[in-house]
């Protein structure tokens, strides 16, 4: 499973975020479709979406898989802020923004606009379509903007969070970050407002996505016991008790039990899909519908539905028809092989990923907690590159160890940063050298390492045989600790020594400080280092590339040299798709295929 990676200040529902920073990757398959049909009247000649023309939703289905069961409305919250939520949660929400097919952020007007109407200090205008509506007829306003603020700069003691550190009264997967950059909250001259601005007391270097689809202030109003004005106004006066009751609603009152859809009162929607009645069988699909309500673009097909298959078992229903479009997490050899064997009856799309793999440090408790010799002891024993030559090679001839974790081997700056940060002293497995450190750990013989993933993955479990091999030998005993609820449990619970997943990125500039940086909400591992935070904080605070270009070695630089995790390739990308379908193109975001799903549309005849 790929965690999706959020920014300081998470890039969320409907275009993404758990993370990527500075460069721009190179784009994926631009190339037009074969054919046209009533669907499509243009190709994605470019980063952005094409503009298909006038569409009316055609009957049918498109199936596509993801590997986890869907968990909630709102996936804002840590348990249920991944790739697989996500992708469903992408299609309910309009957004002024998404990622293109390469990183670039592009508008959607469909929905709004916005621009920085002041750059000293920053002032960001946001402007709402005057037919933006909830799938429940209420029009989208400030107020939801200022409920989303809220969420993400609200303390349990009502106070608007200072440095970071306080408790959020919200369970926002973003924290506090929104009020440590705009303190006041988002202004406008009433709560039913279209127009609304963003003051920042500091720069803040994403700002470009800093906006993100809010969850529907008037419903959870409604759930406190007031009116939406009301609750403005409690937002506006920081009412604690006001608040107290709309948080205990945001934080659990969209959780839902598996097969069962959420109630439409309480969870209308702003996007192209919406839920389908009785949509959802548990452990096996869940069923969006094209929203009836919708002002924009409307949905090309009627029904999109997500099965959830594991990455070894998507071919075979991909050849069945029981699934037309598949992006298998982890692709090896045989996935291409097998892919290839299924001839012109699906089209195959390769890319270059900014999601990448790596090893993670439990800081919070273990062996390798509060000893540097004994994580030296275990990075110098992993065989990344033959990792790399074994299972990403034959599906990508050009992949190489991955040695940064801001910058992607395939990007104009990463040697650069590389050369400034790293040494090279765990680019070949020493044996030797990874004993003398796991005896100066007060390491003994036998010692259990974790390596805790999500099952089933063919490709880590093979990563994982790997480690084995190698680190067995320095007194190591790895255990393969990979089990299906590895992210709802293991992870945030910190039941592993090493954790093995990946980061799924986009074209951000400051989303790794949520990571690395003491108080980061994804800071899954509990590391903590001074010179990684001041770093973090300089280079998010500015909008100058030449401050990112410089803090960026320096944050890189500390993590190999105090341990933070191992880096170890960015993903090679393969999706299918039937050779029914048109519109389906890869994407190197984390948003991947699913980045333009409602212009899926099945081939006129």
């Amino acid at each position: 499973m790929k965690i999706r990676r959020l920014s300081a200040a998470v890039a969320g529902a409907a275009a993404g975020a758990l993370l990527f920073s500075a460069c721009t990757s190179p784009a994926g398959n631009d190339d037009p479709p074969a054919e046209e049909s009533t669907a499509t009247a243009a190709s994605t000649a470019g980063p952005c979406k094409a503009d298909l023309g006038d569409i009316e939703t055609a009957d049918g289905e498109i199936k596509m898989s993801i590997e986890d069961e869907f968990l909630s409305y709102n996936g804002l919250t840590p348990e249920a802020y991944s790739v697989y939520n996500s992708a469903v949660v992408d299609q309910l929400f309009g957004n002024f923004w998404y990622f293109g097919t390469d990183g670039t952020i592009c508008a959607d007007e469909n929905y709004g606009t916005y621009e920085a109407v002041s750059e000293d200090p920053l002032q960001v205008q946001y402007t709402l379509n005057d037919e933006a509506t909830w799938s429940d007829g209420t029009p989208v306003t400030y107020a939801d903007y200022a409920l989303d603020w809220a969420a993400r700069a609200v303390t349990t003691d009502g106070k608007v969070t200072e440095d970071g550190t306080e408790k959020p009264l919200f369970n926002h997967i973003d924290g506090l970050s929104l009020g440590d950059y705009v303190p006041e909250g988002p202004q406008a001259d009433s709560p039913d407002a279209k127009t609304f601005t963003y003051d920042y007391e500091e720069v803040y270097a994403d700002w470009k996505i800093h906006a993100y689809p809010p969850l529907p202030a008037h419903v959870v109003a409604e759930q406190a016991g007031v009116s939406t004005e009301e609750l403005v106004t409690a937002i506006q006066e920081l009412d604690l008790p006001v608040l107290k009751k709309a948080a205990k609603f945001w934080n659990e009152g969209w959780l839902t039990q598996p097969g069962q859809i959420p109630d439409p009162a309480v969870a209308p929607v702003t996007g192209p899909y919406d839920f389908k009645a009785d949509g959802w069988k548990s452990g096996d699909y869940i069923t969006l519908e094209a929203n009836s309500e919708y002002w924009g673009t409307p949905a090309a097909t009627k029904e999109l539905t997500f099965r959830f298959i594991g990455a070894d078992a998507q071919i075979q229903a991909l050849a069945n028809g029981d699934l037309d479009v598949i992006q298998p997490s982890g692709p090896t050899v045989d996935t291409t092989t097998q892919l290839e064997q299924l001839g012109d009856a699906v089209n195959v799309d390769t890319n270059q990923n900014l999601t990448w793999e790596h090893l993670d440090y439990n800081f919070k408790s273990g062996i390798f907690a509060d000893s540097l010799e004994a994580r030296e002891a275990f990075a110098l024993c992993v065989p990344r590159q033959k990792i790399v030559d074994d299972l990403i090679k034959p599906i990508a001839p050009d992949a190489v160890v991955m040695n940064a974790r801001e910058v992607f081997p395939f990007q104009e700056n990463y040697e650069d940063v590389v050369s400034e940060s790293y040494d090279g002293r765990y680019d070949e497995v020493d044996l030797e050298a990874a004993k003398e450190k796991f005896e100066a750990a007060g390491l003994e013989e036998g010692e259990k390492v974790r390596i805790g993933y999500a099952a089933p993955n063919p490709r880590r479990a093979a990563e994982v045989e790997a480690i084995k091999s190698s680190c067995d030998q320095v007194g190591f005993d790895i255990v393969d600790s990979a089990s299906p609820d590895f992210f709802d449990k293991a992870l945030p619970n910190g039941d592993y020594e090493v954790a093995l997943f990946a980061w799924a990125g986009s074209g951000q500039i400051a989303s790794g400080e949520n990571i690395y940086s003491t108080p980061g909400t994804q800071n899954y591992g509990g590391y903590s280092d001074e010179v990684v935070d001041e770093a973090w904080k300089t280079l998010s605070s500015s909008v100058d590339e030449e401050v990112h270009a410089q803090q960026l070695p320096i944050i890189e630089k500390q993590l190999w040299d105090t341990l933070y995790g191992i880096p170890l390739f960015a993903h090679p990308g393969v999706i299918a798709s039937s050779a029914s379908l048109e519109n389906v193109h890869n994407s190197a975001a984390q948003t991947g295929v699913l980045w333009n799903a409602e212009q899926w549309a099945r081939a006129a005849n």
